[in-house]
């Protein structure tokens, strides 16, 4: 990959986090800011809750006005949107419960606004700014485009409104704004820092037309800016109201208190959970067209008192387009640590976020510095980031008895996103991005299985797309949308299966251009936790010249590839290729990982599975150690053998008989691991292991197997797409046989289990 030679300058534009004392020393002396003593003045309790309940209805209506005015699918059929309402220094107080790796970066381009553009052009009442630059913020890439609106009463800046979306198509060298050849940004969408789209209340054509001039699809990107505009005024609208009924003093006091209360609520939750250290690393596929290398993505987790680290040094340096800015790496951090930390906590980020921090290398995959390409940094280290936070998150939560209901298995942990690009049936442009993986699989959790295309555990209120719906705005018909068995990770409790869609061009004269790209092929991007499998990986096939026409006049529909004739192209992670009228697309985001050893998993559930098509034969007899009969119900002498059998191949050796009951006196890691003292045990049968937070290698078993076609239940062969050979390893206790921890990684990366 070509090394990235930085731009003198450009630092001006990385925007990081910053302490607001420090932050009021930048600000223009001209910009009168609303503040409130907060240590002198108070407000009585319900009126705080009224208040605080009427900030989060506000931001509910910016997103109803946003997805009754927009005029893009992502936003109107997927909510790939966000907001927030932020005090006058731009800490968020609410944010939305779309796609929250949007809105949780919001302060960072506020404050770069503040610091930058309090002085000239200046911020007066009636102003809102543009912006798209992910190295400012918000959002992780170009196509996440903000208009940050401030809030004046009585001529003080008194708060901030947001709105923030991904445009389909903001310009750059190919459809939809991503490269995926890209060695660095200037082959994509052009970043804008913060730019007056509106002054003094009326709408800036120029500003508009420079703006939508880059797009391939330009009406609709208006109309979004124009949507993104109106939820601005609607939400100050009724600010003004509040504020008006309430007094400036008072609703300010509520903001400040809902952010303290937020903080406070999250502090007193990790104070409750046993200070320790969680690794976690991933890796990144393919970083751009024609690479076939993996790029490592690490974290430590540090938990102290009331207080988390993330440490992502480890992580490798910046490569094609799979980068992120900073932007991208906090993004991800929020898109976990909200639903699994924070799912009954009011999600008032600016104080929520007080509760971390963070240690990075500049120049990595997720800390990129400009002019690194990060057009798709949303769904390649933005989500990798979310994936190994959660991990660490679920791997914390699960040492808490009061907390282990929160611990959750990554769920998808890829968007498989395919841009597609030509000429709609009505002979005009067209620009559109699959989001049927939005319906991929959620992570099982220590109570229940993952829920069945359920998708992204980020996005609250994501979802996938009708299918009528993407019919009458695109070119293609859809031959099927169903649940794919054997997606979901194997475990004591299975992670949730995920979606497969076909679709083929219809009502197009023309070829399409077609762009996929994704993580998560070479490998299984959901991670299991305590001795679950992963989800199972992503897999896209182009069958060309499909005999799908012949199939239609003879009456039917195709339901398997193997039924469309034609030949079946294996699409990697990063590819620009034309769709022919006669081809055909198969789209399987990967599922959702388990929690713990599948061998724990009650047979009658796995053969209920197998009747419902989640889960094959194949992999009840191979996975979960269960023999069916002929009519799919389990057969417990022949499943107890089979499992013995399973449990001897593991270890070499007959297992240690296991406790029907796990010992009182051992503190909690997992299902299956217990510390006494500083001595970490199997909670099964007891076997000490070594000292906690060491690495326990030499005192575990291990075993490896290569990750090729069909096995355990994943459709994936490494070497269609890397040259470095994957494997899945899995730990398992040397006394009873457990499986601990299953990992899918490089043949050559030492074993480590802590």
């Amino acid at each position: 990959m070509t090394a990235i030679i930085p731009v003198p300058g450009s630092e001006r534009y990385a925007s990081r986090p910053i302490e607001p004392s420090e932050l009021r020393k930048r600000i223009s002396p001209t910009l009168p800011l609303h503040e409130v003593d907060e240590t002198a003045a108070s407000v009585d309790p319900l009126t705080y809750e009224v208040i605080r309940h009427r900030i989060y209805s506000i931001t509910d209506e910016v997103g109803d006005t946003l997805k009754r005015m927009s005029g893009s699918p992502g936003v109107t059929e997927s909510n790939d949107f966000d907001f927030a309402i932020c005090d006058e220094l731009g800490q968020e107080v609410q944010v939305g419960l779309y796609n929250t790796g949007l809105a949780a970066t919001i302060d960072l381009a506020i404050y770069w606004i503040l610091e930058h553009r309090s002085d000239n052009p200046g911020i007066e009442p009636g102003d809102m700014f543009l912006t798209n630059d992910p190295w400012v913020g918000p959002g992780l890439h170009q196509n996440d485009t903000a208009i940050i609106a401030p809030l004046f009463w009585e001529g003080e800046l008194f708060g901030w409104t947001t709105s923030i979306c991904h445009l389909i198509d903001v310009g750059g060298a190919k459809p939809g704004s991503a490269d995926l050849a890209a060695q660095d940004i200037f082959t994509e969408a052009s970043p804008t820092p913060p730019i007056k789209i509106v002054r003094g209340g009326k709408l800036q054509a120029d500003v508009v037309d420079m703006f939508t001039r880059r797009s391939r699809m330009p009406h609709h990107v208006e109309l979004d800016l124009r949507a993104q505009v109106a939820a601005n005024e609607g939400s100050q609208h009724r600010l003004n109201q509040l504020v008006g009924k309430y007094g400036p003093a008072t609703v300010k006091l509520v903001m400040k208190k809902m952010m303290a209360d937020a903080e406070n609520r999250l502090r007193a939750r990790l104070s409750s959970i046993p200070d320790g250290s969680w690794d976690s690393f991933g890796y990144l596929e393919q970083s751009a067209v024609g690479d076939r290398g993996l790029h490592k993505l690490a974290l430590k987790l540090t938990k102290t008192g009331d207080h988390l680290t993330f440490d992502f040094r480890g992580t490798d340096p910046s490569s094609g387009m799979i980068n992120s800015a900073y932007t991208g790496m906090r993004g991800g951090i929020a898109l976990a640590l909200l639903p699994m930390l924070c799912g009954d906590i009011p999600w008032s980020v600016g104080g929520l976020m007080r509760c971390f921090d963070v240690i990075t290398d500049e120049g990595t995959v997720n800390n990129a510095a400009f002019p690194a390409a990060v057009g798709w940094a949303s769904i390649t280290s933005g989500l990798a980031t979310a994936n190994v936070v959660g991990q660490c998150l679920g791997r914390m939560l699960d040492t808490s008895p009061d907390l282990q209901a929160r611990v959750q298995a990554c769920g998808t942990g890829s968007h498989d996103a395919v841009t597609l690009a030509g000429v709609d049936q009505h002979g005009h442009p067209s620009v559109t991005l699959l989001f049927d993986s939005m319906a991929g699989g959620f992570g099982a959790r220590t109570t229940s299985d993952g829920g069945d295309t359920a998708g992204f555990l980020h996005m609250p209120m994501g979802r996938a797309p009708d299918v009528e719906m993407q019919e009458i705005i695109a070119p293609y018909l859809f031959l099927w949308r169903r649940e794919e068995v054997d997606s979901g990770g194997a475990g004591q409790n299975r992670g949730g299966v995920s979606i497969s869609i076909c679709i083929v061009p219809h009502g197009t004269s023309t070829a399409m251009a077609g762009a996929f790209s994704v993580n998560g092929k070479a490998r299984p991007e959901s991670h299991g936790l305590a001795g679950a499998f992963p989800g199972g990986p992503t897999a896209d096939v182009i069958v060309r010249n499909a005999d799908v026409q012949a199939a239609f006049a003879a009456g039917e529909i195709p339901q398997q590839i193997s039924e469309l004739g034609g030949h079946a192209e294996v699409v990697q992670n990063r590819v620009e290729t034309l769709i022919g009228l006669n081809d055909a697309i198969y789209v399987h985001p990967g599922g959702g990982g388990g929690y713990g050893d599948p061998l724990l998993r009650e047979p009658s559930l796995v053969a209920s599975d197998v009747l419902a098509g989640k889960v094959s034969a194949t992999a009840a007899f191979d996975l979960y150690g269960v023999v069916l009969t002929a009519d799919r119900q389990s057969e417990p002498a022949e499943t107890e053998s089979r499992r013995s059998q399973i449990r001897f191949e593991r270890v070499g050796h007959a297992p240690l008989p296991r406790s029907s009951t796990q010992p009182s006196d051992l503190e909690h890691i997992d299902a299956n691991l217990g510390l006494a003292g500083s001595t970490v045990s199997c909670l099964h049968c007891g076997q000490q292991l070594g000292e906690y937070g060491s690495d326990l290698t030499a005192s575990v078993t291990h075993a490896d197997q290569r990750l090729t076609a069909n096995v355990f239940g994943m459709i994936v062969d490494t070497s269609e797409y890397v040259d470095r050979e994957i494997v899945i390893r899995s730990y398992y206790c040397p006394g009873c046989a457990t499986q601990l921890r299953v990992e899918s990684v490089p043949a050559d990366e030492s074993p480590a289990f802590r």
